[in-house]
């Protein structure tokens, strides 16, 4: 059943994210940002949470999870050890995936040529 519920939460925002980029015509860097301030939004009363717990992957993978992860870091972060521990729990929650994606960049930048 767990498959099930990732397919349809999944399939669900990346439906939502298409029909911003046919419908409204936002570029999809516009999208993206418009998920990942959702994504924070939905921390407010654990609303985002709820879907991790009923989706698994299915709300994990999205890029909504990255603003929930970043806005979950910094209320911890900073409840626990103040101003700076926001800073700090901004960073450290997300510094995985940011690494990540920069070293695909790389790798990707290296391997192949854009068309001009």
């Amino acid at each position: 059943m767990i498959y099930l519920n990732a397919f349809l939460v999944g399939g669900t925002i990346c439906l939502i994210g298409q029909l911003l980029i046919d419908g409204l015509k936002l570029i999809p860097v516009k999208v993206a940002c418009i998920f990942v301030v959702s994504g924070a939004a939905l921390k407010i009363n654990d609303v985002y949470k709820i879907l991790i717990d009923f989706a698994g992957a299915g709300a994990l993978l999205p890029i909504s999870s990255f603003g929930y992860s970043m806005t979950n870091a910094v209320v911890e972060f900073g409840i626990n050890e103040g101003l700076l521990g926001i800073l700090k729990g901004s960073l450290t929650s997300t510094s995985v995936g940011i690494s990540y994606a920069v070293i695909l960049a790389i790798i990707m930048a290296l391997l192949f040529k854009p068309k001009g």
